[in-house]
């Protein structure tokens, strides 16, 4: 599969008169091309086929070009390569095809030696960034020790007879136990009024650590910190996945499903700055943004100043 990016989408402000040390996003990113140097790559699954099949509210699939616009004018701070890998879209309901074609250009962009950064798209996103991350580490080594680390108000775990973007975790999870590896999965800003007990009792059945939302605030910080540091001392290999709706409404009013309480933006760029610092990531994503729901572009500024995070 081959996916040429959008670079017309990369404009914004230049301040000529201050040269090199007052770059912008869109003046740093480049399209990328095998054999470059290695740096961070954002690839795109315009997707919310899962979200329709999980009953919520259509229209992440614009999420991709909206989270671009949002990066296009920030202010570059820093040094290593910026890529821009285009998007995998997802043609009618065949998102399963999309996913796995996803997967193989995030295979290949690890391959390259970057840092894929995905832009979701509905948060059937994770299993085809898993998927691909999977790919590349299992030709080095048949069962890498691969930690997710989930900022979300919801587990994901759901069993239905498709799969959307409510399922991707449990299908995470049946892939490694096909692969014989363990399943590795920490959720952090689960709302309990937004899980039934059942999600509850099949996380508790995979040994997953999680967090409430209302565990989540500035005084929790310290023990977060913890339950990360001792999540990550075992694995190898880190995938991170942010989806938005972990966030209050007030701050990412732009999802399907925006939550009531959520955790403050502060705390999860925090958190996600302190997981980034262990060495270990080597793939992560951003999920669930809706443009047609967004308010002033709120979310979509959100999730790229997430995404910078990842990279500054």
């Amino acid at each position: 599969m081959t996916v040429v990016p959008d670079m017309s989408l990369w404009t914004g402000r230049i301040d000529a008169a201050e040269g090199q040390g007052a770059l912008r996003w869109h003046q740093w990113v480049k399209p990328v091309a095998d054999g470059l140097p290695a740096g961070a790559a954002l690839i795109g699954l315009a997707s919310d086929e899962g979200v329709r099949r999980n009953q919520g509210r259509t229209g992440a699939r614009k999420g991709p070009v909206a989270l671009r616009k949002a990066l296009a004018n920030l202010a570059w701070h820093g040094h290593a390569p910026l890529y821009d890998a285009g998007d995998v879209s997802c043609a009618g309901d065949d998102l399963e095809g999309a996913q796995q074609g996803y997967g193989q250009q995030v295979s290949h962009l690890l391959d390259q030696g970057h840092l894929p950064l995905g832009l979701g798209g509905g948060h059937e996103i994770a299993f085809a960034s898993f998927s691909g991350l999977v790919d590349h580490l299992r030709r080095k080594h048949p069962q890498p020790r691969i930690g997710i680390l989930n900022f979300d108000a919801h587990f994901d775990l759901r069993h239905a007879e498709q799969s959307s973007s409510g399922t991707p975790f449990r299908q995470i999870a049946e892939a490694c136990q096909r692969f014989d590896m363990p399943f590795t999965y920490c959720c952090l800003g689960v709302s309990q009024l937004n899980n039934t007990q059942a999600l509850f009792e099949q996380a508790g059945r995979l040994k997953v650590r999680y967090r409430l939302d209302r565990q989540m605030n500035s005084w929790d910080i310290p023990a977060c910190e913890a339950l990360i540091d001792d999540f990550l001392q075992d694995l190898d290999h880190l995938y991170m996945t942010l989806c938005l709706d972990v966030l209050p409404a007030s701050q990412a009013p732009g999802v399907s499903a925006p939550s009531a309480h959520g955790v403050d933006m502060q705390i999860v760029e925090h958190l996600v700055r302190h997981a980034k610092a262990s060495g270990k990531l080597r793939m992560a994503d951003i999920a669930e943004l809706n443009p047609s729901l967004d308010i002033d572009n709120r979310t979509a500024r959100i999730g790229a100043r997430l995404l910078a995070s990842l990279i500054d």
